[in-house]
């Protein structure tokens, strides 16, 4: 029999994540059981289903916190690129980085759509934004009186540009293709396109 009192509502929700966080990170988005979560921590699935309200709430709660995880490692990088230094590769470097330590909780971010198909509340939205804010700050900065239009377009396409690369080094797909080097790779590929955008 599961607990039933032991714990506040919040300290439920802290406790589902927290152990959700670490299955995830052990066996991917494919083979995550809320079921298991709930038994490692000696509650039903009722009680998390209770707290979250559908698996759905439940992937979304442990996405958030690798979401504002991933965010203070992108302004940590960035934090010590001193005054005056190379910004854009440590946004580049800080991306690769936490892929390389989130493995399976950063592609669950990608991997995870609603059960109805529709959008991810706005709360979740936000959190997204806010990650994506982070590039298009810098980006901003390297072309300053660029039209935020235009540097919002750019941003999403550089961070595809990463994405794309961290994806082959990822699945070890570059291996295949002979690329020794991707972070160097996406960032020449980021510093092209800015250089293009300059100009």
């Amino acid at each position: 029999m599961g607990r039933r009192s032991d714990h506040t509502r919040d300290e439920l929700r802290a406790l589902f994540v927290e152990e959700g966080r670490r299955q995830l990170a052990r066996t991917g988005l494919a083979a995550f059981s809320a079921r298991d979560v709930a038994k490692r921590i000696g509650y039903s699935v009722g009680t998390l289903y209770n707290v979250f309200g559908s698996y759905d709430g439940l992937i979304l709660a442990i996405n958030a916190k690798t979401l504002e995880r991933w965010a203070a490692h992108l302004r940590a990088g960035l934090a010590r690129a001193a005054a005056g230094g190379d910004r854009i590769q440590a946004l580049v470097r800080g991306y690769f980085s936490f892929v390389v330590a989130e493995p399976r909780t950063w592609i669950a971010l990608f991997e995870h759509h609603m059960a109805d198909g529709g959008p991810a509340p706005d709360g979740y939205q936000a959190m997204v934004a806010e990650v994506m804010g982070i590039v298009v700050a810098e980006i901003a900065a390297v072309l300053p009186g660029a039209p935020p239009l235009h540097v919002m377009s750019l941003s999403r396409s550089l961070v595809a540009v990463v994405h794309g690369h961290c994806i082959f080094s990822l699945y070890r797909t570059f291996d295949l293709l002979g690329e020794t080097a991707p972070v160097e790779a996406a960032l020449a590929r980021v510093r092209e396109a800015l250089a293009a955008a300059r100009g």
